[in-house]
């Protein structure tokens, strides 16, 4: 498991929040679900550049309905994009990238 800041503490970067980020991802299917919601905000991004910009309202909607659908119904923890919102969205990417790429396997 990973290691906590103090009770009132901070991660103090990036590089000691991700363990901990990875680790709240301990579920397959929430990780699953992540990877899912990522590469479909990606197709929203692609449709909102060619089709119609209103798909760049529905990236957020799509990443974070997705994310919370893994952490709250087969994760049941409290996603982290509550206290660490950049870190979080950091970290739902180096994730999907590290899956597709082949370097983390879920």
């Amino acid at each position: 498991m990973t290691e906590h800041p103090a009770p009132g503490e901070r991660y103090a970067s990036f590089e000691a929040f991700y363990p901990y980020y990875i680790h709240e991802h301990s579920n397959r299917t929430c990780r699953r679900i992540h990877v899912v919601g990522s590469a479909l905000v990606i197709v929203a991004a692609v449709l909102g550049l060619f089709v119609n910009a209103w798909w760049f309202l529905a990236m957020p909607l799509i990443g974070y309905g997705f994310a919370w659908v893994g952490h709250f119904f087969f994760e049941k923890n409290r996603p982290a994009t509550f206290q660490y919102p950049l870190w979080s969205l950091m970290g739902d990417w180096r994730m999907f990238f590290e899956t597709v790429s082949g370097k983390r396997r879920f």
